[in-house]
């Protein structure tokens, strides 16, 4: 993959870069409506792809929140159309890479000396990239080691490309003004934090080592003495990808031991830790020979507060609730409904987040779940799209929803696609769910 020579910091010149995708979109858009002039039937789906393939390029330029947003937008597939969820999934481990100049340049400046004169050896390309960071892999002392290394002005640029990206994000996602400032506002909070890498080593030792007893899941060593504000050091976990497993044809049950590991993990920090790895996508997961799974990056944490927590559990299960005036309380308190709502607009959201967690929450009804089971997927994806056609939704002048929801929906969504593409059946109900000591 082509590498970049340099990255845009500025406020002007990522701003120049927003102003210029906006324009290659309003063109492309029309384009569209020019030939759809001439042919009523031509869809969307080109329009689609240019939009997507546009503003990808872009935001994998700029790097940081905006490629971020992308690959977070990309992991709910029932958010946007399928372009820009396939385009966007580049983020999450397949962005261009800095060139190794910039990789030096940033090490001097944390620690005084180059990669080469604080390891035994320092590969110059980059093994992974996404949207905050780039890996490299790196031995000291016989160790093998991942660096983690952050890009240029990424946590200085955090608020104001969020800002510049919202025009953007409020033309593909299917959600209402009110709803995009919560969104953007929820996501800010995390990304600044995320960009604090000690931040992150201070979290990465404390989760892994409260969850080290479950079983079939490891963890790695993080070396603070070797990080810093933008340099992360951590053991190196050799493994396969989600995805490169998957391509092995592995058998049902290497498929359920894996997926019964990620599945215990999440509930263990959801019900126990009551913080969560909020950034369940594909490349944090790590799958060895035996099945076992390690896990990494700890940047996007999500703590739950009791006030969310109880009724948002309870909501999931259902059988729980006595009555419906006990499940409209648990609406108010998570504030899909509100006061100020009329009659109408009462029945019209009950009946849509009724809907929704009963799609949601099905996985909770049964001991065990088949995650396989690509029908139930295509239902969550089509209420999705029925939502996002509601004008009733869009023009709604309240934001729906906890802002705490955001990383915890999209937390279950991103386990969810993960459980899918394993194929894998899980225990739900899992007693044997104890932490080994």
């Amino acid at each position: 993959m082509k590498e970049q020579s340099k990255i845009p910091t500025s406020k002007v010149q990522r701003a120049t870069s927003f102003i210029k995708t906006g324009a290659k979109l309003g063109g492309n858009y029309i384009k569209h409506y020019s030939k759809k002039a001439f042919n009523p039937d031509i869809s969307r789906d080109q329009l689609d792809t240019e939009n997507a393939a546009d503003i990808y390029e872009s935001l994998s330029q700029l790097k940081g929140s905006a490629l971020k947003v992308a690959q977070m937008m990309s992991m709910d597939k029932n958010m946007m159309p399928k372009a820009y969820t396939d385009k966007f999934a580049l983020a999450q481990y397949s962005a261009p890479p800095l060139s190794y100049p910039l990789v030096v340049k940033t090490f001097h400046e944390f620690f005084g000396k180059s990669p080469e004169e604080i390891f035994d050896t320092f590969t110059r390309e980059a093994v992974n990239a996404a949207s905050i960071g780039q890996v490299h892999q790196a031995t000291l002392n016989g160790k093998k080691l991942a660096v983690k290394i952050q890009y240029p002005g990424i946590a200085d640029s955090v608020s104001s490309d969020l800002k510049l990206v919202r025009p953007i994000a409020l033309r593909i996602l299917k959600l209402s003004e009110k709803d995009i400032d919560q969104y953007m506002g929820e996501v800010e909070g995390r990304l600044l934090e995320e960009t604090d890498y000690e931040l992150e080593i201070r979290r990465s030792i404390e989760i892994s080592q409260a969850c080290i007893g479950l079983k079939n899941v490891y963890f790695p060593a993080y070396y603070p003495d070797l990080s810093s504000k933008r340099v992360i050091v951590m053991e190196w976990l050799d493994g396969k990808h989600l995805k490169d497993f998957v391509a092995q044809n592995p058998s049902q049950e290497l498929r359920n031991k894996v997926g019964q590991a990620i599945w215990d993990f999440y509930d263990f920090q959801f019900h126990q830790l009551r913080k969560i790895h909020a950034d369940p996508h594909p490349g944090n997961f790590i799958i060895n020979p035996d099945g076992k799974v390690g896990i990494v990056d700890f940047g996007c944490v999500k703590e739950i507060p009791e006030e969310y927590h109880t009724p948002y559990f309870k909501l999931l299960n259902k059988n729980k609730i006595d009555s419906e005036e006990e499940l409209r309380d648990i609406f108010y308190k998570l504030q899909f409904l509100h006061s100020s709502d009329s009659v109408q607009e009462q029945q019209f959201f009950s009946g849509i987040f009724k809907g929704m967690i009963d799609l949601l929450g099905k996985p909770f009804r049964y001991e065990s779940f088949d995650f396989g089971n690509d029908a139930y997927f295509q239902q969550i994806f089509e209420m999705g799209d029925r939502l996002g056609k509601m004008k009733e939704h869009r023009n709604s002048k309240i934001a729906r929803g906890f802002k705490h929801g955001l990383y915890v929906n999209r937390t279950y969504f991103g386990l969810y696609s993960i459980l899918n593409e394993l194929k894998a059946e899980v225990k739900i109900q899992n007693q044997s769910l104890e932490v080994e000591v």
